[in-house]
Formats: structure tokens, C-alpha cells, sequence
């Protein structure tokens, strides 16, 4: 018995390590290419919206001068210098060379979105800037212009947040360039202008404008890459949620066609590997290594207890008719329920309300109720009608 136990446990612990690498594999990696001079607060950028120091965000690779490309599973970072003044090659000559030397390396590693960072107190773009934004679009690449640093003022009788007068005139200016010396429209070919800041002046806050950012940086994001960005953004937790919930529907789809002859309650542990690999699935989702943070006996545990045996029992003595065996109606309620609680506790993995080093002891308060399981029968009845 202890035998099978193991072997059960192995099972499980396999199902759920296995289903989170063919996710990461399966939706990639978003690449941003982030341009601008040293000081204009990318670094930052990167920290507020995607919660990594690209310091540490994992493999530094040095491509050429000027140019440095920082990644980990889910994300992608093109640090790529703005232009060096003094330098005898033009701008778009420039940044042309770092584009080849980017273009040289594998498909995994190619652009998706440019965010091209100017300094908001700066209230100018030079001929090099509108040399470089040209250049990048020349090359397919969407470019938003992002204003950093931004000074933002409240008004004390709306609570609104506001810029002063100067930055304003330089946004309707970027709205609608015009050569200042002959009066003629320029084209200078970013997609939008985002004016963001990652902090109050006090140093403070959650910052402004990164909403905005990221809400942009998905619509301009190629369709094949939009998943892989959702995933490495920090900000938006409605988009994981909306990728989680088909992936729980479909296990419980499963898990009631493994209970479509009923299954004794002694054998509801099979149920595991189909929940275990909807739990890995979700874990890549919220971009977390659940698997360093759990040791491998708590993860084998995590799945026996909640989608095992013990659970089942104690569902099934309180479900009115439900007998001694697991039926289709009850293995899918279960696996709803449970994938529910698991992305609970990602979302708190995720946003740091679960201590990563406590989740060994945290996991539990989180299970699937009797109440839990039990509005999941009445949805899965309500949705037959």
C-alpha cells in the first residue's frame, strides 16, 4: 500500500511539473526593445510593469556596444543605448547596426513592441530621436513614445492628476508635430504617446500612466505574442484570470468523462494527474516556479489531499445521494472548486500577499469548501438546461 502511495505521488508531482514547462513552451516569450539614453528611468519602467530589476531578471548577453539583451522564461529585454553624442555615425545609422546585430540572433529572441523613452522634462524631441523612430518603423517594429518621469500635479478641487502647462504643450505637440522652422508636418511614425511615471515626486506610489502602457503594448503586440505578454506584465490580473478559467473548464470536462462510469471513492485519486496538470498549466500563467517553492512532497501532497481520496470522502458524505463512488457530476464539481482555490493562491504567489517561503504551510487554507464544490454541482446543473 505505501508502495502505490508513492507511485501516486510521483504521478502527480510529474503531471504538474510536466504541464508547466509545455505551457511556458507553448506561449513563448514576449521581447520589448526598450530605447533611450542612460537616466531616462527604463530600468524602472521594467520593474513597475513586468516586477523584474532587469539587473536580475536572469541571463545578461551582451550584443554590441550599446546594445544588451536581458531574459527568463516569460520575458525578453532589448536595453538598446539612445544616440551617443558626438558620434561621427548618424543616428539612424546608428541604431541600424544594432538592429542588425538584434536581427542576427534567433527567432525566440525578435522584437515584438519598442518602447521609445524620452525624459518628460526634456519637453523636446531631437533630429536624432525622429531619425530613430523612423529607423524602427522602417523595420516593422511599433513604436509607442513614452514620456518618463512625469511630474504629476492634483488639482485640489477635482482630485484629478494633471502636468503642468509646458508638458502639456509638448503632448499636443507630439499629438500633431510641425517643423517649428518652416511650418510644414513632420511624420514621426510612434503609435501612441504614453506619459507614465513610476513614482510620485516624493518617491512614492504606484505610479501613473502604466495602465495605459500596458494596455497599448498589448494591442500593438503580434497576435502570436500577446499571450506570452500577458503573462510577464505584473499589472493586469483580469488578463490571467481570463486565460485560467478556460483551462479549469477544461479539466473538469475531463475529470467528469474519467467519472463517466463512477469511480470508488478508493480510487478518486486518479482524479490528480488531471487536476495536478490544470494546476501547472495555471502556475504558467502567473509566471510562478511553484515547483522551487514547494518541496517535492508538499507539491505530491498538494494534489492527493485536495484532488485525492481524503477530500472526496469527506464531499461525498455530506452530498446528498452521492453514495460511496465519485460520479461525472461530482469529479467536475471538484475539479472547478479546485482550480478556483488554485488560482486564489496564485494570484496571492503573484502579487506577494502568500510569502513564497511559507507556502508549504499556506497552501491549505486555501482548499476547495464543501460550499465550494457544492455551487459548482448547481452551475454545472443550471448550465445543462
Amino acid at each position: 500500500m505505501a508502495k502505490k502511495n508513492t507511485d501516486a505521488r510521483q504521478l502527480d508531482e510529474k503531471a504538474f511539473v510536466e504541464a508547466t514547462s509545455e505551457a511556458k513552451s507553448r506561449y513563448g516569450r514576449f521581447n520589448l526593445a526598450i530605447v533611450g539614453a542612460s537616466g531616462v528611468g527604463k530600468s524602472s519602467l521594467v520593474n513597475a510593469v513586468f516586477g523584474r530589476d532587469w539587473a536580475k531578471v536572469g541571463r545578461g548577453l551582451p550584443v554590441t556596444r550599446g546594445v544588451h539583451f536581458y531574459s527568463d522564461d516569460s520575458l525578453g529585454i532589448w536595453d538598446v543605448e539612445g544616440f551617443e553624442i558626438g558620434s561621427p555615425v548618424p543616428p539612424d545609422q546608428q541604431l541600424r547596426n544594432h538592429l542588425d546585430a538584434i536581427a542576427a540572433h534567433s527567432g525566440d529572441h525578435q522584437i515584438s513592441v519598442v518602447w521609445y523613452c524620452v525624459r518628460a522634462a526634456d519637453d523636446r524631441l531631437t533630429p536624432a530621436d525622429i531619425a530613430m523612430i523612423r529607423e524602427l518603423d522602417a523595420r516593422g517594429l511599433p513604436v509607442i513614445l513614452v514620456l518618463t518621469k512625469v511630474d504629476w500635479i492634483k488639482n485640489p478641487i477635482t482630485g484629478h492628476q494633471g502636468v503642468a502647462k509646458d508638458l502639456e504643450a509638448f503632448v499636443e505637440w507630439l499629438n500633431d508635430p510641425v517643423d517649428p522652422n518652416t511650418g510644414e508636418r513632420l511624420r514621426i511614425p510612434y503609435r501612441q504617446v504614453i506619459l507614465t511615471s513610476t513614482r510620485d515626486k516624493n518617491g512614492k506610489g504606484k505610479g501613473h500612466g502604466l495602465g495605459d502602457l500596458v494596455t497599448e503594448t498589448l494591442e500593438l503586440a503580434p497576435e502570436r505574442d500577446k499571450d506570452a505578454f500577458r503573462i510577464a506584465q505584473r499589472l493586469n490580473l483580469p488578463w490571467k484570470r481570463e486565460m485560467a478559467r478556460p483551462i479549469i473548464a477544461a479539466a473538469s470536462a475531463a475529470a467528469a468523462g474519467a467519472a463517466t462510469v463512477p469511480l470508488p471513492v478508493s480510487d478518486a485519486v486518479t482524479l490528480a494527474p488531471i487536476q495536478l496538470t490544470m494546476m501547472g498549466r495555471i502556475a504558467a500563467i502567473y509566471d510562478l516556479e511553484v515547483k522551487t517553492m514547494l518541496s517535492a512532497g508538499a507539491l505530491a501532497q498538494f494534489g492527493v489531499q485536495v484532488a485525492g481520496r481524503a477530500l472526496a470522502t469527506s464531499f461525498l458524505k455530506l452530498i446528498p445521494g452521492a453514495g460511496i463512488v465519485v460520479n461525472a457530476a461530482v469529479a467536475g464539481a471538484l475539479t472547478a472548486a479546485t482550480g478556483e482555490s488554485w488560482l486564489k493562491i496564485c494570484e496571492l504567489l503573484h502579487t506577494g500577499k502568500i510569502d513564497v517561503r511559507k507556502l508549504d504551510q499556506e497552501w491549505a487554507k486555501y482548499a476547495p469548501s464543501f460550499m465550494d464544490v457544492a455551487r459548482k454541482l448547481v452551475e454545472r446543473r443550471v448550465g445543462r438546461k
